[in-house]
């Protein structure tokens, strides 16, 4: 939305080891011997260094090119549309270049810090960064609040008879969206300035204090990361050993992540509740250009599955461990037949890369500049980030993709993702910054038939029915993680904000409002100590954008559509769906899938895109039954 703050969390897709929004060093040798093979990305495209002469020259070029700005234009907007539209053409590309010189600083300047987020001179430049663009963004403020008060008719008028005003007509009606919920000017620029102090400073406490925590794991003290990856070893007790030091840790914490989440909840309130918003969930709707009754068909559509899906697969995976109840560290188990040998760096990236070729060798083409051009952070090391993420930077330079990559086959599957998202990143560039930033819920879907491509070439390659069932179990493993721990998580915000206009949250009430939708969601075959409630805490999502979690459904079920269209396509399904990414944020998703004869308003949409799920774990039993048979 244009009046959010933009400077708190410089833009990416973000995902987690075990699911879209759950991951996080390991601290042995033998890691950090296969650390060295991994590359690390090369920030020079964006600045030479954090005290470059590139670096100052252009922080205060845009200090001084946005109260220039100001003074051109400030209060003649109304004026200028009827008198001069292409000159109101020209200056809103004049605004585009210097918001994307901003972008710039900001995409170097939070990637530096993503790095290592435990150093203070990085943190310190992340901050001074996020300052010094706030202030030069105060002196922009004005224009799309301005541009929004110019009257409908005269607007559309001036479009239709200007062909440089019409070029931003996308963007144009995307702002009118936001009309209804922009404040007085003067109060949009008290809420620009105080987030440095606010929302963004509560952002900053969480990411430092997650990337400190240590957890002691046998005579080793690991960060969040491969802490969490012992939750996927073949050992019952390794996974176990990790389980209860992670609740112990987050639970030895949870007064700052109460403090932190009970603090942007009642911030998010003060926002909504000045803006208009009658829903918690309303502004990320918004912001995704969604229409809520969409989302709530897809919220009702995947809670109506959880027994199909989630209850009945674990309740298989149970069998296939010879346990009678699972316990929350067995979630992520391995199949005892299933091969869990890690994958090296050049095998993964031949691996996706071959994936994508087998689709399009232009997507290949373009994935693979990621790897020659090191746009791409692999390795795992203390102080950087957990997860994984795909950032746009600016259109004039080009995406980066950061992730921790520990050689599971999951780690495979979140390259293919995030490079999903360079892909569309790479070529929704051509619209220029400001269209080509996709809502959330679209960006999710390259992401997602990335990671579809890479299964289904996997799977094709099989050699055994073992071989066959693992993958399989695998990949609804992740599907469940995508969709209905994604929703699940959504459900559990909407508990929290909801909650939170009563009054403060106690750790305790958190707890319980998770450990009630993991129940509902993942069935009753689980048992969870109490120490797993303060789970909540790690997950990332929750802090920097409430709501997102959503999208990530949204995407799983778009592409199980997608997918089985471009099964059944004639030729033309490769070039169909590269305009779908190529057009960034210039169209409506209605617009967008009306090709592929796809409805997201349709409420069977997303029955038939979950239909899929329950069909792998129909294709589970029926390979049970036939090794039974053996």
């Amino acid at each position: 939305m244009q009046f959010s703050d933009r400077t708190s969390v410089f833009s990416f897709n973000h995902r987690n080891a075990f699911g879209p929004a759950e991951q996080g060093h390991v601290g042995s040798s033998q890691q950090d011997d296969k650390n060295a093979d991994l590359p690390q990305w090369q920030l020079e495209d964006l600045y030479p260094s954090m005290d470059s002469k590139e670096y100052q020259t252009d922080i205060a070029a845009c200090k001084e090119l946005s109260e220039r700005f100001q003074k051109s234009y400030m209060g003649k907007l109304e004026a200028l549309v009827v008198d001069d539209p292409a000159a109101l053409g020209a200056a809103i590309s004049e605004y585009e270049n210097i918001e994307e010189k901003m972008g710039r600083i900001m995409s170097y300047a939070g990637l530096v810090y993503t790095g290592d987020t435990t150093d203070p001179t990085k943190a310190k430049f992340y901050g001074d960064a996020q300052e010094k663009i706030t202030d030069a963004s105060g002196h922009l403020l004005f224009f799309t609040l301005e541009l929004n008060r110019i009257e409908e008719t005269v607007l559309n008028d001036a479009m239709q008879a200007t062909e440089s005003l019409a070029y931003y007509r996308p963007w144009l009606d995307n702002l009118r969206k936001d009309r209804p919920y922009q404040l007085d000017e003067k109060i949009e620029q008290l809420f620009l300035e105080k987030s440095i102090s606010g929302r963004s400073a509560w952002n900053r406490l969480f990411d430092e204090t997650m990337a400190s925590l240590r957890f002691k794991i046998g005579d080793e003290e690991l960060t969040v990361e491969p802490t969490l990856k012992n939750l996927t070893d073949a050992d019952r007790s390794t996974r176990k050993e990790a389980a209860e030091e992670i609740g112990r840790v987050l639970s030895e914490n949870s007064r700052v992540f109460t403090l932190i989440t009970n603090t942007l909840a009642k911030d998010k309130e003060i926002s909504d509740r000045w803006r208009g918003f009658t829903d918690v969930a309303h502004s990320r709707h918004l912001a995704n250009r969604i229409e809520p009754e969409v989302v709530d068909a897809l919220v009702a559509a995947v809670e109506q599955s959880f027994p199909q899906t989630s209850h009945r697969y674990y309740k298989m995976k149970a069998k296939w461990l010879g346990l009678e109840k699972l316990e929350q560290w067995d979630r992520n188990a391995p199949l005892p037949s299933s091969d869990e040998k890690s994958i090296d760096w050049l095998d993964a990236k031949k691996i996706v890369l071959n994936a994508y070729s087998g689709f399009s060798l232009e997507m290949a083409e373009i994935a693979d500049r990621f790897f020659e051009n090191n746009w791409i952070d692999a390795q795992v090391r203390p102080g950087k980030s957990p997860g994984a993420f795909a950032h746009p930077t600016v259109p004039s330079v080009h995406p980066y993709v950061m992730i921790n990559y520990m050689g599971k086959p999951r780690d495979v599957m979140t390259l293919a993702h995030e490079l999903g998202h360079g892909v569309h990143q790479v070529l929704a560039a051509d619209q220029g910054l400001l269209m080509s930033q996709t809502p959330l819920t679209l960006a999710e879907t390259a992401s997602v038939f990335g990671e579809m491509l890479t299964f289904r070439s996997l799977l094709s390659k099989a050699k055994s029915l073992e071989e066959r069932k693992a993958m399989l179990a695998r990949k609804v493993e992740d599907m469940i993680n995508t969709v209905v721990r994604q929703i699940a998580f959504y459900m559990f915000e909407r508990k929290v904000h909801e909650a939170r206009k009563d009054g403060e949250l106690t750790s305790e009430q958190l707890n319980t409002f998770w450990l009630e939708v993991q129940k509902t969601s993942l069935g009753p075959v689980f048992n969870y100590d109490e120490s797993y409630g303060s789970y909540w805490g790690y997950i990332p999502h929750f802090i920097h954008s409430p709501f997102y979690v959503y999208a990530y459904a949204f995407g799983d079920c778009l592409v199980n559509s997608l997918y089985a269209v471009y099964e059944n396509a004639e030729a033309g399904f490769q070039g169909r769906y590269f305009e779908l990414l190529k057009a960034g944020g210039t169209k409506h998703h209605s617009e967008l899938l009306k090709p592929f004869g796809l409805d997201a308003t349709d409420p069977k949409f997303w029955t038939q895109g979950i239909s899929l799920i329950s069909g792998l774990i129909d294709e589970l039993e029926e390979i049970e039954k036939e090794l039974a048979a053996v």
